[in-house]
């Protein structure tokens, strides 16, 4: 099974998927060009993660969805397993929202001029100014019910464990009184570890806990969320994933 599966993946679903997101993205791009990227910005990229998961044959399953309210902006912050986590938050996370990610990523050809279209927001750390700026791009984004969606690992893991959270999702989110959202991607290690070749059918598990709502603001209130975000997205992993592993990936960023 395994061989023909790979067989599939390389003569059929692959091939389809190249020229899926090349049309995503085209779409994206001219959408938010002609007005309205919070639609645009949104759907098209939700469609498109849908579709390769349906044309990998990988099972999707989501819990707790129910603990979100509709018309809430919130900070939601996933672990970081591998590249498919991507497509599991983006097509079946249920929120309209904007991702907080690595600048080098605009640097990809097609997908990222899209997210840049499509008012996705590129981390600089190049300077406390660039900082700000990212900072207030995000505040600015975060209006009417539309979330924003932050690795705080800020890396892909190598061993399917979580490394630690840093501090930038948690600051904008107590400086914004805005509830974080701890969100566990099980799964996603499986089809595609970082060091992998190959893609490999798994199922995903997106676990959404209960919101973190502030206590206060200020420094006791980023770490006491931190730690609370920490434990809630760990206790959803399975066993042997438990536990911090230190990735050296995290200090370079």
């Amino acid at each position: 099974m395994k061989i023909l599966y790979n067989i599939y993946q390389i003569c059929f679903a692959l091939p389809i998927l190249l020229v899926l997101t090349i049309l995503t993205a085209l779409v994206t791009i001219v959408g938010s060009l002609l007005g309205g990227a919070h639609f645009w910005g949104y759907y098209p990229g939700k469609i498109w993660s849908q579709l390769i998961c349906y044309l990998l044959l990988i099972p999707v399953k989501i819990n707790g969805r129910e603990k979100l309210h509709k018309r809430t902006s919130y900070v939601f912050v996933p672990n970081h397993q591998g590249s498919f986590d991507i497509f599991l938050i983006y097509g079946f996370l249920g929120r309209n929202f904007k991702w907080m990610m690595k600048k080098s990523l605009r640097k990809i050809p097609f997908v990222g001029k899209a997210c840049e279209s499509a008012g996705h927001i590129f981390v600089d750390r190049s300077s406390p100014r660039k900082v700000l700026a990212t900072m207030r791009q995000a505040e600015a984004s975060l209006k009417n019910g539309v979330s924003l969606v932050v690795f705080p690992e800020g890396a892909r893991t190598f061993t399917g464990h979580m490394g630690y959270f840093k501090r930038g999702a948690f600051q904008l989110a107590d400086e914004l009184q805005l509830a974080v959202v701890p969100v566990t991607i099980d799964g996603s290690f499986e089809i595609l570890p970082r060091t992998g070749k190959w893609i490999h059918r798994h199922r995903m598990i997106l676990t959404i806990h209960e919101p973190i709502a502030p206590k206060g603001q200020g420094a006791e209130n980023i770490k006491a969320t931190m730690a609370e975000a920490y434990t809630a997205v760990e206790s959803a992993l399975p066993e042997q994933y438990r536990g911090m592993v230190k990735n050296e990936d995290q200090d370079k960023l």
